[in-house]
């Protein structure tokens, strides 16, 4: 696969498959996809052009994701969940405190699933471990708990 850019448009991708085929990806700047295919007797010729939505591309991004079929993949937005990064400034109160002083469940039913710390994951941290700035933790909830927790764990 090859990327160019496109100035004022976006970014866009060549693939040339197995079978010889060759296609595009137009990743425009607002989100939106335009995926093309061109004809095998003329490659630069466009047999087909076909527009997608941010959401529409978002379905198909999920639909051609290797995962996407297996049984214990959790799909939290159809659970109301939301996974996301929440980074521990160098200042933060938090910085050599305990995980379990942070009450983060208790307080805004959050899970803490990991903390990403220089190039190490650490999955799953129990009470006892201890925080350090700079530390991405990774937690799952709610919006509205996610929301609470960046803000007790933004605290300087």
């Amino acid at each position: 696969m090859s990327a160019t850019p496109l100035p004022g448009i976006g970014v866009k991708y060549d693939l040339t498959t197995r079978e010889h085929e060759h296609l595009s990806v137009i990743a425009h700047r607002d989100g939106a996809r335009t995926v093309n295919v061109y004809r095998s007797d003329d490659p630069d010729a466009c047999a087909r052009s076909l527009r997608l939505s941010v959401a529409e591309s978002a379905a198909l991004i999920d639909a051609l994701m290797p995962a996407h079929h297996s049984p214990n993949l959790l799909h939290t937005t159809d659970l109301g969940l939301v996974a996301e990064r929440i980074e521990l400034s160098s200042v933060s109160h938090w910085n050599g405190r305990l995980l379990g002083e942070t009450r983060m469940r208790t307080d805004t039913g959050v899970s803490i699933v990991a903390v990403l710390r220089r190039a190490e994951a650490i999955p799953s941290p129990a009470p006892d471990f201890r925080l350090a700035g700079g530390d991405t933790l990774i937690v799952i909830g709610t919006r509205e708990g996610i929301d609470a927790a960046a803000e007790i764990l933004g605290r300087e």
